[in-house]
């Protein structure tokens, strides 16, 4: 079961002390040449995020492990992937692990560079309508083995009562053990950054110019 942090009723700590619990938390990332209002409500948004997992550890314990997606090492070289990857989440897992959590290994190199090439195949386009069903198909059976390998990760290694954070992209299809209490972490900036990206979308697609 997955919860919204931010946007329900939290449960008390003592629903919940027993199982092992994951906070689910939205990569978002952004470039050089982001606009200044996105990287404002980027800023903000893993400013709530912090302080989210911050209000949750004074309840139901610190933060004993975790997860990112694309990162396929532990301890500091774990972290200095992440510092390339998102500097963003790279700065709480640096708070998390000098607290006495642990960055475990959440990937294989493998699995990821591969589910990667083939989801830049599908963003570039086909003629061929049989090659884009191969293409597709290969995605989805790559994209199914890294989340299965994701999900695996976390139950080998998150022990019981312990209490763990996943950094990871919307939109992905991992299917937690169900002994898992699982809280997706939603600031309100997280609305206020989809919000943003739905108006951006529909201005960008207005102004179009209309076919001859």
């Amino acid at each position: 079961m997955t919860e919204e942090l931010g946007k329900i009723e939290k449960p008390a700590a003592e629903s919940f002390k027993e199982a092992r619990k994951l906070y689910l938390v939205p990569l978002l990332f952004t470039g050089e040449d982001a606009p200044a209002e996105y990287i404002e409500k980027f800023n903000r948004y893993w400013e709530q995020i912090g302080q989210h997992i911050s209000n949750q550890e004074s309840k139901v314990g610190k933060v004993n492990r975790v997860y990112h997606e694309q990162i396929p090492l532990g301890g500091d070289e774990g972290i200095e992937m992440i510092e390339k990857l998102s500097p963003a989440s790279c700065q709480l897992t640096k708070e998390k692990c000098q607290n006495g959590a642990v960055l475990e290994a959440t990937e294989l190199a493998d699995l990821t560079y591969e589910s990667i090439d083939w989801e830049r195949c599908l963003l570039i386009g086909f003629l061929s309508q049989k090659v884009a069903q191969m293409v597709s198909e290969n995605y989805r059976q790559s994209s199914r083995k890294r989340y299965e390998h994701i999900a695996g990760r976390i139950d080998e290694t998150l022990l019981a009562n312990e209490v763990a954070v996943l950094f990871i992209r919307e939109g992905h299809m991992v299917q937690f053990p169900q002994d898992i209490e699982v809280f997706s972490v939603a600031p309100p900036a997280l609305d206020e950054i989809h919000r943003w990206l739905r108006e951006r979308s529909s201005t960008d697609t207005k102004g179009e110019p209309e076919e001859e």
